[in-house]
């Protein structure tokens, strides 16, 4: 949250300057010594220092070093806090980092997609019959007898219909110049 500062008079400005700001190197070194966590001590030094600017415009402070040593704790420790509830470790070196991903790149995606969206249109452009076999056989994998019962024929028909309907998705496939795509094992 912003700290509001209000306009120095004469009077804080000397007393800043005689008691607060030569204190400065000892403040480093103490929030160095006392929160090795905190990376950017120069960030506490400064809201410490702007925070007993605006304390000092409020009310007088008569013990200014241990005031500031005791506002400078309190900042240190919401820094050290927040970085724990939210870790954040910076990175400098992005091309040493080790990204493990496993998983598809956009390239193979797209392909997988124009494969199922032609195997798609391959088999709409099936005989009604045949695409129910070759769905249930090869798409949802159920076994030939139970495809047979399902669709009250023999077994011997499902196995007719679904090579019918492989070879003419494989014909679908070679007549726009995809003969690469079908593959009678994936599919």
């Amino acid at each position: 949250m912003p700290v509001k500062v209000p306009s120095p008079s004469p009077d804080q400005v000397r007393w800043f300057s005689d008691e607060v700001h030569p204190h400065e190197s000892a403040l480093r070194a103490y929030v160095s010594h006392q929160f090795p966590a905190i990376r950017d001590v120069d960030d506490v030094v400064q809201d410490s220092f702007l925070r007993i600017w605006s304390a000092r415009a409020r009310q007088p402070i008569v013990f200014a070093k241990a005031f500031l040593f005791r506002i400078a704790r309190h900042v240190a420790i919401d820094l050290v806090r927040r970085s724990k509830a939210a870790p954040f470790n910076e990175v400098r070196d992005l091309q040493g980092l080790y990204v493990l991903d496993d998983g598809p790149g956009v390239v193979d995606i797209v392909s997988m997609q124009e494969k199922i969206r032609i195997l798609a249109k391959a088999i709409d452009a099936l005989p009604a019959r045949c695409r129910e076999v070759v769905i249930l056989r090869k798409l949802k994998n159920i076994p030939q007898s139970q495809v047979a019962i399902m669709l009250g024929i023999s077994g011997k028909t499902v196995e007719a219909q679904l090579s019918r309907g492989l070879k003419r998705c494989e014909e679908y496939f070679r007549k726009r110049g995809f003969q690469h795509y079908y593959n009678d094992e994936s599919f």
